[in-house]
């Protein structure tokens, strides 16, 4: 049995924000030097993403290549 979480625009709209930030933080740390290059690789609405995120306080920050709170 896989326990692999499959990412896509879809899982990303339903998954938990907290699962989600750690999720994406590990995911542009080991697969991606940019949230544009993840966001493509995975077919996810950039947007949407930093939207959702924004809601409970997190921000992208390129410089460092993850989300945090400001």
């Amino acid at each position: 049995m896989s326990t692999d979480i499959i990412i896509n625009d879809q899982t990303v709209h339903d998954m938990d924000p907290f699962i989600l930030l750690s999720l994406l933080n590990t995911k542009l740390r080991n697969e991606s030097d940019s949230l544009a290059g993840l966001c493509e690789n995975y077919n996810i609405d950039q947007a949407r993403l930093v939207e959702k995120l924004g809601t409970f306080g997190y921000e992208y920050i390129g410089e460092i290549n993850q989300f945090r709170l400001p």
